[in-house]
């Protein structure tokens, strides 16, 4: 009886309120940026850009040694400065590059976070990116952690990449709720879904997922990774919870050797 009134008030407060209170559940945004990739080492280029909306969007495009670009969509808080070190250890250890963008309402991009809105950042950002000129024979990875996996499944459903890179994955918004508080994801309008999505992707794709992730049970990269087409893979980092994964052991390694095993990489890199 008290878990039905706290389900009705929860679902009377989410309508009455909007999406406000959604989106308060879901984002986390940051907007000042603690660093730059210069602070890191990095020669990188700003890239400013625009939404099919008129959102004015901003990123980070890091040049590597290898042939492959990750088109990097990150996860729901904080914004593209806390991924700096990651950045910089991807660049050092396997030479590939990165472009990373902030979604509307986070860092230095305008506008307010939602669903719809996010999807949108990540056509705008592919499109700043597929405009600039690379080197000759680039190839180019969605790479999608948390939050970002879902938008990263969006954006191959439509414009597939040459490779898509799933790291801790959830099911849905809708699955998240119910697990913590079930029968309220019903509730919400925001979906996320990526099990719905991920038939609909066909290239080779890679999932990873800390077996101590406190935040996304590895049981949803697991069952994405059942639901998704060949060619397909699937690494569990052992001890890594859910923002700790690129300090897991043989982190880079798995990258590395899914990537050549691709052929996305050339052997001994």
């Amino acid at each position: 009886m008290r878990l039905t009134l706290l389900l009705v008030l929860l679902g009377l407060t989410l309508w009455g309120c909007g999406s406000f209170l959604e989106r308060s559940l879901i984002y986390y945004p940051t907007r000042g940026l603690e660093a730059t990739p210069k602070e890191y080492g990095l020669a990188y280029e700003e890239a400013r850009f625009t939404a099919e909306d008129g959102v004015r969007l901003h990123g980070w495009y890091v040049p590597g040694r290898a042939p492959v670009t990750l088109l990097w969509c990150h996860g729901n808080a904080g914004n593209i400065s806390h991924r700096l070190e990651n950045i910089r250890l991807l660049h050092d250890r396997l030479g590939i590059g990165v472009f990373i963008f902030d979604y509307r309402g986070y860092g230095e991009s305008e506008g307010v976070p939602s669903e719809e809105g996010l999807y949108r950042d990540a056509r705008a950002a592919l499109a700043w990116l597929r405009g600039r000129a690379g080197p000759a024979g680039t190839r180019l990875v969605y790479f999608g952690r948390s939050l970002g996996a879902a938008v990263a499944l969006e954006l191959a459903r439509h414009s597939p990449p040459d490779a898509l890179i799933l790291e801790s994955p959830f099911l849905s918004v809708r699955a998240i709720a119910n697990a913590t508080l079930p029968g309220t994801g019903y509730l919400l309008r925001t979906r996320y879904d990526a099990l719905e999505k991920i038939v609909e992707v066909r290239v080779p794709l890679l999932i990873l997922h800390g077996d101590a992730d406190e935040v996304v049970s590895q049981r949803h990269g697991r069952r994405l990774f059942e639901a998704a087409h060949e060619p397909k893979a699937f690494r569990s980092l052992p001890g890594a919870g859910h923002n700790d994964t690129y300090l897991a052991p043989g982190y880079f390694e798995a990258l590395a050797g899914w990537l050549r095993e691709a052929g996305l990489l050339a052997p001994g890199k």
